[in-house]
């Protein structure tokens, strides 16, 4: 018989993954919204979408609680991200000033001089933007499962699940999803912001493993040993 505390768990999972899908279908609409005119200023959809992704952050629960730094380096990206896509063009005033080029949108854009503009939609609307919502739902599968597994634990050390194959699926997450927003929107200041995302949560990584190499001993370092951080190896060696 299922326990009450996992009930809940399946109830909250469930919640969060209407609330995802929810949120990949506001955004598809919002971006296709934008293409018919490519309107900005439209500083409600900035708002609307800044608020999701906060709120897909906080409800989610992780080995400790969100350190502020990775949490705000985060929100900065979204931010930024929606700001250009909805509410001020900034990358393309600046490659205005540079190249003289009045119609690009992101840095993407920069292709429509060499590929030409139909053959750029193409490839744009058939490859590249379908990419990009792959990679960010992979993230949002990762940080979920994740979140779900984390939850249970109860403070445990959590081994199993997603965690057989990484140590960091959140973390990994985080990546997915905002290099998904690269991909589909990439502008100066989301280029220049995903690195800091990357550095910061990979050192909120490290210190995390130390905390757990401190609290679980040999158990975590054995751990450790069997199961790469970021990406799973081929071969996982056996359990012990």
């Amino acid at each position: 018989m299922a326990s009450k505390g996992g009930r809940t768990v399946n109830m909250k999972l469930k919640n969060i993954l209407f609330f995802i899908f929810v949120l990949l279908g506001v955004s598809v609409a919002l971006y296709y919204h934008t293409l018919t005119g490519f309107g900005w200023n439209q500083w409600l959809l900035v708002l609307i979408n800044i608020i999701f992704f906060g709120l897909f952050l906080a409800l989610l629960q992780f080995r400790r609680k969100v350190a502020r730094l990775p949490s705000s380096i985060y929100l900065a990206f979204i931010v930024a991200f929606f700001a250009e896509m909805f509410g001020f063009p900034l990358t393309m005033y600046v490659l205005m000033g540079v190249f003289g080029y009045s119609d690009i949108y992101s840095l993407e854009f920069l292709l429509t001089k060499v590929m030409g503009r139909e053959q750029f939609y193409i490839v744009f609307h058939y490859y590249v933007f379908p990419l990009s919502k792959i990679i960010m739902g992979i993230g949002i599968l990762l940080v979920i499962f994740g979140w779900k597994q984390i939850y249970q634990a109860k403070g445990k050390l959590v081994t199993t699940g997603i965690y057989r194959y990484i140590r960091h699926p959140q973390y990994l997450g985080f990546f997915l999803i905002t290099l998904g927003m690269n991909v589909q929107w990439l502008t100066i200041i989301t280029l220049a912001l995903w690195p800091v995302v990357v550095i910061v949560y990979y050192r909120l990584a490290k210190t995390e493993e130390k905390e757990a190499e401190e609290e679980f001993g040999e158990e975590f370092l054995e751990y450790k040993r069997r199961v790469s951080g970021w990406i799973p190896r081929l071969r996982r060696k056996a359990d012990s």
